[in-house]
């Protein structure tokens, strides 16, 4: 099969939930841009998930008062990452974007690069671009030969745990489950642990996190598929369900986001949560029954098995139409650099990704987290690099998520996972990196 042709019919895979035209007008016109154009040379139109076009406001209006040959215009997206990239994937099938530049998540690399619709960046950032980052903040910008993204941000998954409950943080799994019955017997919480179980992307980052905690994988990259049926695996699989089965987690974990979990968390409830860097500092601003009782530590594995956190890093890529790739080199440059993600920690919470930020001492003191976040992107988790990730995060999901709800067994469960994403590999033909 010829490159092109396997490109097509990757194509029509990663194409076919994409929304129509109606629905993207619909969304368009609630996503309103949140810094008016100014009369410049040229404005840089960027889109963003509404909590990254709020956090960097400040940032934009910056830029837009310094110069006067180039003005940053950023348009606040849904907050869903899948609802934005379908708004975003909608208008490249359109044609003549009205976006210069998009924000992504990590995992939607691959997926844009087979599409054609981003431009390399090493042309115009030069070949050491991303020289000053952390090791971690350079996984999965690059694919193909070529620089695509920026990053923004450098967060991955982090276990958070209740420091006037229990001395230390868990060391394993088997702890962390061990402690939390304790609590929940001697009266202290209700829930042992929390996390994002609802059938969305956050759920295949848990997934992501649990499999590598068990000597499992998602994807063999070297065979070019899924590997869902191991050993390791399956007792992933059934540790989370046990979560649930036994009362650690609660039942409506399997309807929780980020948010939910962190919201039952925060209400004192509970004795530990999975979730993002970000929540810290909304713990730390709410004052409510948490605050100031809370330790935060890396991801944990299975005892014999090390952790490891998701990467969640979003990163600024140029759409292959953008007339002004110059002047979007310019957004870039200042967004994604030191001075706007040192604001970026101490005024949201968010995990940079220059190398010189974890040194820095005035940081380290102001934002306590900023240790337990670099020592975090030191075992990052990179969700697979496929024009296909859409399609098998679905399955994943879908087969993850009637796991939690119903009498199915781990080992059917990932045996359909692993049936249908051989089924989407195939379906899209062998050789799909382009």
């Amino acid at each position: 099969m010829s490159s092109l042709t396997s490109r097509r019919r990757v194509l029509q895979w990663m194409l076919a939930t994409v929304p129509t035209s109606s629905i993207l007008s619909a969304q368009l016109a609630r996503a309103s841009p949140s810094v008016s154009a100014a009369v410049a040379a040229e404005t840089v139109r960027i889109l963003m998930p509404a909590p990254l076009a709020d956090a960097t406001a400040p940032a934009v209006r910056l830029f837009n008062r310094r110069h006067s040959e180039t003005q940053i215009a950023v348009t606040r997206g849904p907050l869903d990452t899948e609802t934005l990239s379908d708004l975003a994937s909608s208008s490249l099938l359109l044609g003549d974007s009205p976006f210069d530049l998009i924000l992504m998540d990590v995992s939607w690399t691959a997926r844009y690069v087979a599409a054609g619709w981003l431009q390399p960046l090493e042309p115009l950032l030069g070949q050491d671009a991303l020289a000053g980052l952390v090791p971690a903040a350079k996984l999965g910008n690059s694919f193909g030969g070529h620089l695509w993204r920026m990053p923004l941000s450098g967060d991955t998954g982090l276990l958070y745990w209740r420091s006037d409950l229990m001395p230390r943080p868990p060391a394993n799994t088997s702890e962390l489950v061990a402690m939390a019955r304790e609590l929940q017997a001697q009266g202290k919480v209700r829930w042992g642990y929390v996390w994002q179980g609802r059938q969305y992307e956050g759920l295949s980052c848990v997934m992501l996190e649990v499999l590598h905690a068990f000597g499992g994988q998602w994807w063999d990259g070297q065979a070019g598929r899924t590997d869902l049926t191991s050993p390791g695996a399956v007792e992933a699989a059934q540790w989370l369900v046990n979560l649930v089965r036994t009362g650690v987690s609660p039942p409506g974990v399997a309807n929780f986001a980020e948010n939910d979990a962190l919201q039952l968390f925060s209400s004192g409830q509970v004795a530990f949560l999975r979730n993002w860097p970000y929540a810290w500092q909304l713990i730390q601003e709410e004052n409510g029954p948490v605050t100031g009782r809370i330790g935060v530590t890396p991801m944990v594995g299975a005892p014999g098995h090390p952790g490891g956190g998701t990467l969640g890093t979003w990163g600024l890529s140029l759409l292959a139409g953008s007339p002004r790739p110059q002047a979007a080199v310019q957004a870039i440059r200042w967004l994604t650099g030191p001075e706007v993600q040192r604001e970026l920690v101490l005024s949201q919470g968010y995990a940079p990704t220059w190398a010189s930020l974890y040194e820095d001492e005035e940081l380290k003191t102001a934002h306590p987290l900023l240790e337990v976040q670099y020592e975090g992107l030191r075992t990052p988790l990179v969700r697979p690099l496929t024009p296909l990730y859409a399609q098998i995060s679905d399955v994943l999901q879908r087969q993850m998520n009637a796991l939690l709800t119903s009498n199915l067994s781990p080992e059917a469960a990932l045996e359909r996972a692993q049936r249908q994403s051989d089924l989407i590999v195939r379906a899209a033909g062998a050789g799909v990196v382009p």
